[in-house]
């Protein structure tokens, strides 16, 4: 334990990013539906959040349900829908007493009006906690979210709030403007690519990619994250 603590603060690690994919081929190949998948790999997500908080890890975002996932299965939508809500109605509390902030990344206008209530009341909740971040990308799309940026910029230019654009000012447009970068990006199940997620943020971040699918993330997982990590030289283009 003690011995990650410090790799984590010898190397500023601050921001973990993760992409939690493989519920449904979890569950597959178990023979099982992938409701259960989906439900093992909250599990998942509570043991990494732990992690995060036992290894001094500041800010933790996942993956939970990209622009592109409205095209399965309605079943399969309303499903992880009523998950997430259901989710946050049962481990609000316990997210609270762990000093956990919760936010969200994405557009959250396209879901119900009864989970947006819920989305905003576990961010009002947790708002003032000191703890991990825990930013949940949620209906998001890094193409959306540039393409939101771009138009809220060139809206601001003509009106004259902002007299030139650089990096820093489309930065400051993003979902994530008061969190910093990743400084790792751990993909489960195997697939090599970031599935159009945090195009921007990732420009240097590390990248770890893990055969085992989602539901078997752990602490152990993460600790192994995190020394293969301490063993990257990041030059940052250099």
């Amino acid at each position: 334990m003690k011995n990650i603590k410090e790799i984590v603060e010898k190397n500023n690690l601050k921001h973990i990013a993760i992409i939690m994919d493989g519920n449904r081929r979890w569950a597959k190949e178990k023979n099982l539906p992938s409701a259960v998948g989906h439900k093992k790999g909250v599990d998942a997500l509570k043991s990494a959040m732990h992690a995060c908080d036992d290894f001094g890890i500041k800010y933790l975002t996942v993956y939970a349900f990209s622009t592109e996932n409205w095209n399965r299965k309605p079943d399969e939508v309303n499903f992880l829908m009523d998950l997430l809500g259901q989710t946050l109605k049962n481990e609000l509390k316990e997210m609270h007493e762990n000093n956990v902030v919760i936010s969200f990344i994405g557009d959250t206008s396209k879901l119900s009006t009864k989970l947006q209530e819920i989305l905003n009341n576990a961010v009002q909740t947790t708002k003032n906690n000191t703890g991990v971040n825990l930013q949940i990308a949620f209906n998001y799309g890094a193409r959306a979210e540039i393409a939101r940026a771009a138009a809220m910029i060139a809206d601001d230019y003509k009106s004259g709030k902002i007299s030139s654009i650089t990096e820093d000012t489309v930065n400051s447009y993003l979902y994530t403007s008061n969190i910093p970068d990743p400084d790792l990006l751990i993909r489960t199940g195997g697939e090599m690519r970031v599935s159009n997620y945090l195009l921007w943020q990732i420009a240097y971040s590390e990248f770890i990619v893990l055969p085992s699918f989602w539901p078997d993330f752990n602490k152990e997982t993460l600790e192994k994250c995190i020394e293969e990590f301490n063993r990257r030289n990041r030059r940052w283009g250099v």
